[in-house]
């Protein structure tokens, strides 16, 4: 059986924690400095582009010192709004159809991390 990944992080207000990374998590090169409650991990994103253009983004997500959140893996998901017509809203729904299979995948990723405990 192979160790946990671990990476350890600076934060404000604890100085250097230590967390046991998921095998999901897409790392955390950019990491500043922030309070623990703000850790999480975030798996790379899914992108829902329209007419060339990212307009929704996913990720398999989890903040395990999170005070006013859940703790436990989710997907996160934003959407940006536009104003469209009818054609637009036609090619976006076709978009989003195709979309709609992309987070599926990250649903079923979801289930086996909590199945098999790679939180």
């Amino acid at each position: 059986m192979t160790e946990p990944r671990t990476v350890t992080l600076a934060t404000t207000d604890h100085g250097d924690v230590t967390l046991t990374e998921p095998s999901w998590c897409a790392g955390h090169a950019c990491h500043l400095p922030e309070e623990r409650v703000d850790l999480a991990h975030t798996g790379e994103d899914v992108i829902l582009k329209w007419q060339g253009k990212p307009i929704s983004y996913a990720c398999l997500d989890q903040a395990p010192y999170a005070e006013h959140a859940p703790r436990d893996v989710r997907v996160s998901v934003s959407l940006v709004g536009q104003a469209l017509d009818a054609r637009q809203v036609y090619e976006l729904a076709a978009a989003l159809d195709t979309y709609a299979d992309r987070l599926r995948t990250l649903a079923d990723q979801l289930l086996v991390i909590r199945t098999e405990g790679d939180l």
